[in-house]
């Protein structure tokens, strides 16, 4: 005995497309997508404003690390060239201090004619 007939004359029915359905689903879709990108791209600015953020930190500590350092070697170069610390490397370097005569007269300009 047999339940179901081999043939069913309503096998050829279709169900028509709801195309309203499927264009909502369409827009759905898309309005989703871009609501995920806004999303995504607004981490990603939030990120790049975090990293930003330490390397601004960073910097200003190098900044002040280096204003450190040029302060501490302009008090070293003043150290440096005070008159008291000037004459000693001048005598060891054989320099002697200028004459009377010397501070007066024009240095003579040699050319040399060959």
């Amino acid at each position: 005995m047999k339940r179901f007939p081999e043939y069913q004359q309503n096998a050829k029915v279709r169900r028509s497309r709801d195309t309203t359905a499927l264009s909502r689903l369409a827009l759905l879709l898309f309005c989703g997508l871009v609501l995920a990108g806004g999303f995504v791209f607004a981490a990603k600015q939030h990120f790049a404003a975090v990293q930003y953020g330490y390397q601004n930190e960073t910097l200003r500590s190098e900044r002040r690390r280096l204003i450190e350092e040029n302060q501490r070697l302009a008090l070293e170069k003043e150290r440096a060239t005070a008159p008291d610390k000037l004459e000693p490397a001048a005598r060891r370097l054989g320099l002697r201090p200028a004459t009377a005569g010397q501070i007066g007269n024009k240095p003579a300009i040699h050319t040399d004619k060959r």
